[in-house]
């Protein structure tokens, strides 16, 4: 018997959209470009075709905009940051293409999305400097969402979690990470000519990144291990905060998706740069000129 999911599991707003994106089906395109700003939003908008938009809608740090690219509809939506909206973002968007919203429940043929998150984050190894672009093959979350569902085998590599804990000495008192591949198809696809590896995605911006202001990180030297680790020849080679939670939701849900960053600070070098929205545009147009060719 299909199971009927109860107003307060998931909330629909009176005029029959999901409470927190403001959403109908019809508004959503298969193709999607994640970002954290609201305002970015407008910045990918833009390059979309002259009089394509059909539908330009926002709620709190939730902001949507539908149109065409070069004839191709595609959805550009922010998620704000950390990982508690990348739950809600991922669950609602979602339902709006596997649930019946009247009827409060799944619907018989499942859909597939195809979502790319587009961020900035801060390098973790000598080699991949302020400016470049690198694509998440893999993302380790530190912020423990994943823990709370119930997951297929497949769907978290247990050894590369095992060993990274093994060797990061990681501490007690921190969530169990977990461990999660993109889509690899979508990651070659997107992240031709990036720097490829491993991403990490914490918590927080400040102490669960290692970074000390005026109260010192509970683990000062776990960056420092982190850089070291490797696993199956592969390292570790950014950290920011919404990766894993993105790719994990993903492939329980049926669909595909892999982050790609602009890299705006070296956590090696001490350089930062925040005048970075000329590689954040030139990212944008790279990834939707990739996102049409993704059947």
């Amino acid at each position: 018997m299909n199971r009927y999911i109860a107003p307060s599991e998931l909330p629909i707003n009176s005029d029959g959209s999901v409470f927190h994106l403001h959403l109908k089906p019809e508004h959503l395109a298969k193709r999607i470009i994640m970002v954290g700003d609201p305002a970015r939003v407008n910045v990918v908008a833009s390059k979309f075709d002259k009089d394509s938009i059909i539908c330009d809608i926002q709620n709190r740090e939730y902001h949507t905009i539908t149109g065409t690219y070069k004839g191709v509809p595609v959805t550009c939506l922010s998620h704000g940051i950390g990982n508690g909206n990348i739950d809600i973002v991922m669950t609602e968007l979602d339902a709006l293409v596997n649930v019946d919203l009247k009827e409060r429940t799944e619907l018989p043929d499942s859909k597939l999305l195809t979502i790319v998150r587009l961020g900035t984050s801060g390098s973790l190894q000598d080699d991949v400097p302020v400016g470049s672009f690198v694509c998440s093959d893999r993302s380790i979350g530190f912020d423990g969402l994943l823990n709370y569902y119930q997951t297929e085998s497949d769907t978290l590599d247990l050894d590369y979690e095992s060993e990274f804990c093994k060797h990061t000495k990681y501490h007690e008192r921190f969530a169990r990470p977990y461990v999660v591949k993109a889509d690899q198809k979508l990651a070659e696809i997107i992240g031709e000519g990036m720097v490829h590896g491993t991403t990490i995605s914490a918590p927080g911006f400040y102490a669960p990144q290692g970074r000390y202001v005026r109260k010192s990180p509970l683990q000062p030297e776990l960056n420092s291990l982190i850089r070291s680790f490797t696993y199956n020849g592969t390292r570790i080679c950014n950290m920011e905060m919404e990766s894993a939670p993105v790719a994990g939701l993903a492939k329980l849900f049926g669909h595909r998706a892999v982050t790609v960053c602009d890299i705006i600070a070296g956590r090696t070098t001490g350089k930062m740069n925040t005048s970075y929205h000329g590689g954040i545009e030139e990212l944008i147009s790279l990834v939707l000129e990739r996102i049409i060719k993704v059947d």
